[in-house]
């Protein structure tokens, strides 16, 4: 499972690192952001490209955990 630590970073630079990783073709992934906006394109670009998303809050903080679907 790869993890990307996208905090810090507004968008669309959560995106493309997103975008980078999934290229790579794995099974799951976590990225982590600190935004809502950045919470959402993460979400819809997940979604768009095949992935089941579930998104934990913690503080300022988003896990988004990705996995493909079947």
């Amino acid at each position: 499972m790869k993890k990307i630590d996208a905090r810090g970073l507004s968008c669309p630079e959560p995106v493309l690192l997103l975008r980078r990783a999934l290229q790579k073709g794995e099974d799951e992934y976590v990225i982590l952001v600190d935004n809502g906006a950045a919470k959402e394109n993460c979400l819809r670009f997940g979604e768009y490209q095949g992935y089941k998303v579930e998104i934990e809050a913690g503080g300022d903080d988003f896990c988004l955990h990705l996995k493909k679907k079947a």
